[in-house]
This record gives structure tokens, sequence and C-alpha cells, in this order.
């Protein structure tokens, strides 16, 4: 770097002036280039699908990593070529090493080999699969970075002002940000542009090659109208979703970023979704295009003030929204039942990947043969029944001088990983928690 001394010793002369002016120019480009991290805290939206009022917001504006809610624009360019005819769901598209390599989670695709189109839109919508994703980047784009720029290309077209895509999957890329009130807008125009195919996010279970691929959404299990429409997770935006559910013909979206866990952002979900749908249409009397945009922290701290007075007619929701901004801005939320956090900082993004809400697996021993360590993991998934019924069993050998081979279960939820080992070791089988992704064990 050059340092501030010897820029001053090239302005004592004309040439080095020039040379001083030309090196502070290329500073700034270098700045102005390169991504800001993105704020990666807790955000909300709940919007009505139909007419676009505002039912809940806080740091809608706020930025965020996508991770794999960026799959919902690849399946949107994929359904605008569809429309147009220019894809059949009969298609094949040629699998290239590139997407073959994506990290999990994925499909397990050969390259050299073609996937169907319609088992790409499968795959993404239950496996959220990444080799899945950059197959039809690369079919539609020519190349995984030309599809991005198209992607980004149809932000703007949709009114996503705050958003930029890096690639097709949502895996870790500083430059891939978006926001509550972009996603909302996404998941909108997908049910209103191409609601013909909306439906396969609907779709609970999948084959593929004779496994059977289950939702990572499962909100649409638990919850009373949902039926769409897409999860995410990475380390550096903690777990992602963006659902719609529709009771008595009112369709409401709704998108939560920063979850601790799956399963916390799956509650909180259904508590923001409840309140919004007792509430009266028309009664929060702001529609999506008439919300302001996000205010600096100074100003947000002054609107709160002024707005306070109004606390008694808005009742506990306004109360609520209110700490939730402030308690976000302190890097959490907490909710009477949730508590929410964006877990991780972004420089760690580049060494995961996004495995969505099934990154997490469990391992039942380690033994010097192979076939051993295979009937270890099928025995405990068997034993496990329904709770790991999205599992798959994974055989791999452990590092070191003396191969063993471990005996995991692999696909699923922390949550699930948790209550698996719990109930295992009550049966007095050896098991403890893993994170497939960085393959680091926890207890």
């Amino acid at each position: 770097m050059i340092q501030r001394k010897s820029l001053l010793l090239l302005n004592f002369h004309p040439a080095g002036r020039l040379v001083s002016i030309f090196l502070l120019l290329l500073m700034a480009i270098f700045l102005t280039a390169a991504p800001t991290p993105a704020e990666a805290k807790y955000a909300s939206m709940v919007v009505d699908a139909d007419t676009g009022e505002v039912l809940h917001a806080v740091n809608v504006d706020s930025r965020n990593y996508p991770a794999s809610l960026t799959k919902i624009m690849t399946l949107y360019l994929l359904f605008d070529e569809m429309t147009a005819g220019r894809v059949h769901l009969s298609d094949r598209m040629p699998i290239s090493a590139h997407a073959a390599a994506q990290a999990p989670s994925k499909l397990g695709l050969v390259p050299g080999q073609t996937l169907l189109v319609e088992d790409a839109v499968l795959g993404l919508v239950t496996k959220s699969a990444n080799d899945a994703a950059v197959c039809v980047a690369e079919y539609l784009g020519g190349s995984e970075p030309g599809f991005a720029e198209k992607m980004t290309h149809k932000a703007r077209e949709l009114g996503m002002r705050q958003t930029q895509f890096k690639n097709a999957s949502g895996l870790p890329n500083l430059g891939q940000q978006s926001t509550a009130r972009d996603m909302v807008t996404l998941a909108r125009a997908m049910i209103h542009n191409h609601g013909n195919y909306y439906h396969y996010f609907s779709t609970k279970q999948f084959v593929y090659n004779g496994l059977v691929l289950n939702t990572h959404n499962h909100l649409m299990e638990r919850y009373e109208g949902a039926d769409g429409i897409k999860t995410g997770y990475i380390a550096a935006s903690g777990f992602n979703l963006v659902a719609s559910a529709k009771r008595d013909g009112r369709r409401l979206i709704g998108v939560v970023f920063g979850g601790q866990s799956a399963a916390a952002r799956d509650r909180h979900m259904a508590q923001l979704l409840d309140t919004a749908f007792h509430r009266a249409p028309g009664s929060a009397g702001i529609e999506m295009a008439e919300l302001p945009e996000q205010k600096e922290e100074a100003e947000l701290a002054a609107a709160e003030d002024s707005a306070r007075p109004k606390a008694k007619a808005d009742g506990s929701q306004y109360r609520t929204v209110m700490k939730a901004m402030a308690a976000a801005r302190a890097g959490q939320v907490t909710t009477s039942h949730t508590k929410l956090v964006a877990h991780a900082q972004p420089a760690k993004a580049a060494e995961e990947g996004d495995a969505d809400d099934d990154n997490w697996g469990i391992q039942v021993g380690a033994f010097a043969q192979q076939a051993k360590a295979r009937h270890a993991a099928d025995a405990a998934l068997h034993k496990l029944g329904k709770l790991a019924a999205d599992g798959e069993i994974s055989v791999s050998p452990g590092k070191g001088h003396h191969r063993v081979y471990r005996a995991r279960v692999i696909g699923l939820p922390e949550d699930t990983a948790h209550e698996a080992c719990r109930r295992l070791n009550k049966s007095h089988v050896s098991c403890r928690v893993i994170n497939a992704g960085v393959d680091v064990a926890s207890r």
C-alpha cells in the first residue's frame, strides 16, 4: 500500500502529483467496485399477496445474504423461458463438471450426462439442489456468471432495487445480497406471473435416481394453508424463509431473514402469519409501494421517539415491532417465544456451502471395515424411523494413519440431528451430532 509520506514526496514534483492523482483514482475505483458485506441481521415482512398491503415490517431494507432464496429467481427465469415456449419440461440439459462440483445440497449429478428440466425444477424446490441450479444457469445463460447477470437484470425489471446476484444457487458470495422487501417482491411476481408453475413449490416429496427426497420447507407440513415457497441457509445469513399461505381466499407472503435454527425460524414465521391473518384487510392502511425505504440509524431512532404516542392506538403490534427494530440494531431479535440471531460473520461465508437447513447429521461410530460402518448407519436409520426419514447413509474414511470408516446419517435439520442422538443415546447407542457441511463434530 502507498503510504501517506510517499504520496507527499511525489506531490513536490508536477509529474509526481500526476502519479499520486492516478494512484488515488485507482484506489477509489477499487473501493467502489469491492462489495460491501451485508448487514446480515434479522429482518421480516408480511404482505397481502394480492393488494400489497404491508401487515408487518422490520428491517425490510437491511442487506442480507439470501442463501437458497436465490433459487426463486433461478426458477423464475426458467419459468419465463417455459412460458415463452423456448424450454419444455421434457427437455434435457447437459451437466457440466462445474455444475456437478457444487457443494451440498445436491442431486449428485454426473458430468457428461443430462438432467430433465422437470427434475431440475423438483430438485430445486425440494432438495434445494445446488448442482441443479448451476445446470439450469448454464443451459439458459451459457455460463453461471452470464446467468447471474440475467438474474440481476430481471430483479431490476421487477422492482428489486437492492438485490444483486452473483450465482444461481445462493452459495456464499459477498456480492450476493438482497432484502426482505425485495424477496417479497420476487415472491409476489412468481405467484402472479407464473401461477401455472407455482404449484411446484408445494411439492413435499420427489424421487430421483431411486432416492426419495423430501422438502426442506417443513412449514408446509405444520401450518394451515402454507403451500410454498423456499428456505435458505448459509452461516453468514442464518436461516431464511420465504413463505406463502392462503386462508379463506386470502393469500399472505412472509419473509424472515436471520433465524437461529430452522425450527425457530418456522415458529416465528407461523407467529407472524397468524397475527397478519387476524388483521382485517385494509386495517394496516399502507401498501408496499407507499412503504418508505428504511431510514438510517439516527433517523430511525428519531422516528421511534416521535411515533411513541401512537403506541396506545396501535396496541401490542406496534410495541412488538418497535422492540424488534431496537433489538435488531443490537444484533438480535427476541419475541415472546423465539430468539432469532444471525449467528456468524460474513468472512466465514467462503468456507461453507449452502446446504439449506439440512446441513447436519449424526455419527454412530467409526469402524475398521467399511461394511460394518454401513451396517451401523443403516441400523441407526432404521431405529430412528420417521424422525430421520429425510436422512441419507454416509460412510466415509476418516483422517489419520489408521483408516477407519465413519458411520453417519446426514441430510438432517439441526434440531432433528440432536433429537436423533438423544433417542439413540437413550437406547445405549453411541451417537454424536455433526455439521456435515464443515465436518465439525459437537456434543
